[in-house]
């Protein structure tokens, strides 16, 4: 087969609300991102048989994520942009390639430098993955976008919840070259999104070559300048929050409560099916109440219990972190769908910015905590991001740009 099929250049096609959601294509694009995210939860998982075998500090494991993160962020939005008017179906399998190497690599490897080069390729592959699958999942849903926009992230979400206890049982005690069975996942993924991409090329043949760009709200640019950059800041206070929980929080209950790696990761198990459901509701709540009440309740309702978890004893924080993932992960598929309505056929290429965003803001998040943790302790880093869901009061400065709903 040949790599990448490009389409001639057209503008980016909205779905119609009448079409009906294709479920098995949002079923296929969700499947494929659990398995994305399922490996690259993996990394953060066997941090502290990483930290042991190389003599890694702090710093130097937040470096991992940041490489990680960076090389996941950076490249999102620029394939956004590019494939919002030339789409290249076939570049789904290809940058799940980069995955499959990563991956292996990472198996392999024997010093610090080259974690970060396998780190690193793993984070391509999550770059090319995130523009395309999102736009594939907008095109699929019969105008239920935020319906499709969740059911798609919940797919990563719950990868990353089983992440850490396949990790566990595949990895950790076992060695390294036993990350190498998580290439089977990635070549999993590159079949299916095979399938996919000539669902996507086929879909893309049968549209007009020239569509009308779909109607925006009425504001001006710098109101939408304005309304993207509050949606980013809520997306900065999310994630870099999230970043303290998966990348430290085993770092956190195994010095703070003693608990050993396999029980510590059984708590990140539990937040992160947390977020998962949070993210799978989401979605649909905002279609039917609003996606502005959405990112209230999600980021500032979280901060009250962000600010009770450093305080609290083992039974309570496991508690408060299942509630803290599930209220704040619950912002992200309304913040991307309000962010695409603000700059209607720019599908992917806000899609990217995002999702680039997120990667990028948790990779530098997680660096700079490994830092913080080196120097003042990890139990310091937690009572420094609780304030961050405050952050969340910032929804008042959001433009309305939905009809009003009844709650």
């Amino acid at each position: 087969m040949t790599f990448p099929q490009s389409v001639p250049a057209m503008p980016a096609a909205e779905p119609t609300p009448q079409a009906g959601a294709i479920l098995h294509i949002l079923g296929a694009v969700a499947f494929v991102h659990l398995l994305n995210d399922l490996v690259q939860a993996m990394l953060p998982s066997i941090y502290p048989m990483l930290k042991a075998q190389f003599g890694l500090s702090f710093t130097q494991v937040g470096l991992i994520t940041l490489t990680f993160q960076c090389t996941a962020s950076l490249l999102q939005p620029w394939i956004g942009l590019y494939t919002d008017r030339r789409p290249l179906p076939f570049l789904l399998p290809l940058g799940m390639c980069f995955s499959l190497a990563g991956v292996l690599m990472l198996a392999l490897v024997g010093s610090f430098p080259a974690l970060l080069v396998a780190a690193g390729l793993i984070g391509v592959g999550s770059s090319t993955f995130h523009p395309e699958a999102s736009r594939v999942a907008r095109l699929a849903s019969g105008g239920r976008y935020g319906f499709a926009q969740s059911l798609f992230q919940v797919g990563g979400n719950v990868g990353s919840a089983f992440g850490p206890l396949l990790a566990a049982g595949v990895i950790i005690g076992r060695g390294q070259g036993n990350i190498a069975w998580f290439g089977l996942l990635s070549a999993l993924a590159i079949a299916v999104l095979y399938r996919v991409s000539h669902w996507y090329r086929g879909h893309l043949a049968g549209l007009p070559r020239k569509a009308a760009a779909p109607a925006g709200p009425a504001l001006s640019r710098g109101r939408v300048a304005g309304a993207l950059g509050v949606l980013a800041l809520l997306v900065f206070s999310k994630y870099i929050y999230m970043a303290s929980l998966s990348s430290y929080y085993t770092f956190y209950l195994i010095d703070k409560f003693g608990l050993s790696v396999g029980s510590a990761q059984l708590y990140l198990f539990l937040f992160l099916a947390a977020v998962a459901g949070g993210t799978f509701l989401g979605g649909p709540i905002g279609d039917r109440v609003g996606r502005k009440r959405v990112i209230w309740i999600s980021i500032l309702g979280a901060a009250p219990f962000t600010l009770m978890l450093p305080y609290v004893d083992l039974f309570w924080t496991g508690v408060l972190t299942v509630v803290i993932g599930f209220v704040i992960s619950s912002a992200f598929s309304a913040i991307v769908v309000f962010a695409q309505e603000l700059v209607p056929g720019k599908v992917g290429m806000i899609a990217g910015v995002f999702f680039g965003l997120m990667f990028g803001v948790s990779g530098i998040g997680a660096a700079s905590m490994g830092h913080i943790a080196d120097v003042a302790g990890i139990a310091y880093v937690y009572k420094l991001c609780s304030f961050l869901p405050l952050l969340g009061v910032l929804t008042v400065l959001l433009p309305q740009i939905e009809a009003p709903r009844k709650m």
